[in-house]
């Protein structure tokens, strides 16, 4: 069941009818089992599966609950973190190690066949197995006590508005909130509402827009010039995190409307000036859990210059893989890697060379020059990001830095590679316009409502009547030419 879907916002106004109708006592159940509905929407089957994770992790929180012996508490944990992380990579990665050793096998002259199980990648199982993973640890360390209530915490793992692409939530926050009693509030309704929006917006208007142009270049990335291929890549930044946003804002605005507020994943990544800051702003929640459950833990920052550039390569190496079972995923883990070290490398040392010069490094001038420079950096990780194999970076790359030419003919032949007439840019100026207004309007920090009266009920009004309208429309244009997707992030 696609957010992006008429199917599910029926599902949803059903919910939300039944949620505030029920006592509280009973709401957990309505949410579980819709959650679980909305989960066998893909595959019936896949039920078990998040069931089994579900009752693991359930369990071993009761068993980490009831020893304090250290060697029995780390027993159960690696046990359950092998269970777990075992599941997912006999779903995730299994064919891909096993396409590898073959090829490994082949360059020795052995007559190997490829081997594949062709398993389906569970929708979601990225998501909800480092969510139930950080429960385990957070009881492990003596940071949470352990739920007892199996249908509260069988929620926490399946609650729908994130289950299938995060945030990826703490027990903490969470589950705290899932047994807590919400009164229906005008308040939370409208502003839950206009964030929800504010997502379709960024999904259904400004990447599934974004995705055209790409689309088009990597069908046929052998014949683009550079600039073609320049600006698939800047468009695939916008595209993604239009995508993945999106879909935050709308699990964010989903929950809102319940009482229940879920942690905020994205800030601005792209008014970034570095990698180290990007990803301080950029799919939050996942940053976070490895920053908390493998940074740390490694070591971080404070066994030396050398552990820390090495926990650094460790971390996105795996963040990368995290991604997807694939070697161009491995790459944009290790090109993240290469920026983050050279900025631990060389900022201070820039940094102590401008001020005993007295260069300021803040002005609007250098900040907007250094957003630009990030841009197109963090740009040609998206390449790297969006080709499918090896062989196709490879061609990307080939483009990239050879097929250059100069006139007006050569910025020509880019945007008609691209389908950019003058109508698809005046359009997606517009949209990336309004999504900026937008973003600022629903996110600033007095959330207006409809109950409240005067210019901020008129302007929350006239906010909810925008979005909806340009949603519609841009939705229906696309959907007739073919360009509305489903989100990226499911596959992850």
């Amino acid at each position: 069941m696609n957010f992006n879907s008429l199917y599910f916002l029926l599902f949803l106004a059903i919910v939300l009818l039944l949620y505030w109708v029920l006592p509280h006592k009973f709401r957990w159940v309505l949410l579980l089992a819709a959650s679980y509905w909305f989960y066998m929407s893909w595959n019936a089957w896949l039920v078990f599966l998040i069931l089994g994770v579900t009752v693991v992790t359930y369990g071993a929180g009761l068993l980490l609950g009831r020893t304090e012996k250290k060697g029995l508490r780390r027993l159960w944990l690696v046990l359950t973190a092998v269970l777990c992380l075992g599941v997912l990579a006999v779903f995730k990665y299994l064919d891909f190690l096993l396409g590898n050793i073959c090829a490994l096998l082949r360059l020795f002259r052995l007559p190997v066949e490829d081997i594949a199980f062709g398993l389906l990648l569970p929708v979601g199982i990225s998501f909800y197995t480092f969510q139930t993973l950080s429960y385990v640890i957070d009881v492990y360390r003596g940071q949470l006590e352990p739920e007892r209530h199996f249908g509260y915490y069988a929620l926490f793992v399946s609650f729908f508005p994130q289950l299938v692409a995060g945030p990826i939530e703490r027990a903490g926050n969470l589950l705290t909130q899932l047994k807590e009693e919400h009164r229906l509030s005008l308040s939370d309704m409208g502003t839950g509402f206009r964030i929800m929006l504010c997502g379709f917006f960024r999904k259904c208007v400004v990447a599934d827009l974004c995705g055209v142009f790409v689309n088009a270049v990597f069908s046929n990335v052998a014949e683009a010039n550079g600039l073609a291929v320049l600006l698939a890549g800047m468009l695939f930044s916008l595209q993604i995190y239009g995508d993945f946003a999106g879909y935050s804002e709308i699990a964010m605005g989903c929950a809102r409307m319940m009482g229940i507020r879920l942690m905020k994943n994205f800030d601005k990544p792209y008014a970034s000036l570095s990698f180290t800051e990007f990803f301080r702003r950029w799919h939050i929640s996942l940053n976070k859990w490895f920053t908390d459950y493998l940074y740390i833990p490694l070591g971080g920052n404070r066994k030396g210059k050398a552990r820390k550039i090495l926990n650094i390569f460790i971390v996105f190496l795996l963040c990368g893989l995290w991604h997807g079972a694939g070697w161009t995923f491995v790459l944009w883990g290790l090109y993240a890697a290469c920026f983050m070290t050279l900025e631990n490398l060389l900022f201070p040392s820039l940094r102590k060379f401008f001020s005993a010069r007295g260069i300021r490094t803040d002005g609007t001038l250098v900040r907007a020059a250094r957003q630009a420079l990030f841009f197109v950096l963090i740009s040609f990780s998206g390449l790297i990001f969006r080709s499918s194999s090896i062989e196709q970076l490879g061609t990307v790359c080939l483009r990239l830095f050879t097929a250059w030419g100069w006139g007006a003919s050569f910025v020509a032949e880019a945007f008609s590679i691209l389908g950019l007439g003058l109508g698809e840019v005046v359009t997606l100026a517009l949209a990336l316009t309004s999504m900026c207004l937008i973003q600022n309007a629903v996110f600033r920090e007095r959330h207006s409502t409809l109950a409240e009266g005067g210019t901020e009920g008129a302007r929350a009004l006239f906010e909810i009547f925008y979005l909806i309208l340009a949603i519609a429309v841009f939705w229906l244009l696309l959907a007739a030419g073919g360009g509305s997707s489903a989100f990226l992030y499911f596959q992850f």
